[in-house]
């Protein structure tokens, strides 16, 4: 099995800054991509952003610039720095990994999610 503990949320004024964090653990083989999602209240869960395991990275237009993603291999571990942010960016926060195993199969898990609120 494996964890996903994320950490970072809070409430913060528009124009700040946060920093989330996702670290996995357990029986991990090797990690493919990590990411992170939101879900606002009412809304579908979206993709904000995705790194592989090669570094590659993508941004929902909404973040592009102002937000980034970053991975430390060594500790099995995502981070989402966010700059610049505005009320919209209120929701629910969610780490995705995906993990490969050593069959080459690919397991996705998500972490419990991280509220993130910014006032206006």
């Amino acid at each position: 099995q494996v964890q996903l503990v994320e950490s970072g949320g809070g409430l913060v004024q528009a124009g700040g800054s946060l920093r989330l964090s996702c670290a996995a653990s357990g029986s991990i083989f090797s990690i493919n991509a990590m990411g992170w999602y939101r879900q606002a209240p009412g809304k579908q869960r979206e993709l904000v952003a995705r790194i592989t395991s090669g570094g590659s990275t993508n941004y929902a237009d909404s973040v592009k610039g102002r937000f980034t993603i970053s991975r430390d291999n060594a500790k099995n571990t995502v981070y989402l720095q966010m700059n610049s942010l505005k009320p919209e960016d209120t929701a629910v926060y969610y780490c995705n990994v995906v993990i490969r195993s050593r069959g080459g199969m690919l397991y996705e898990y998500w972490g419990q999610g991280t509220q993130v609120t910014v006032s206006s």
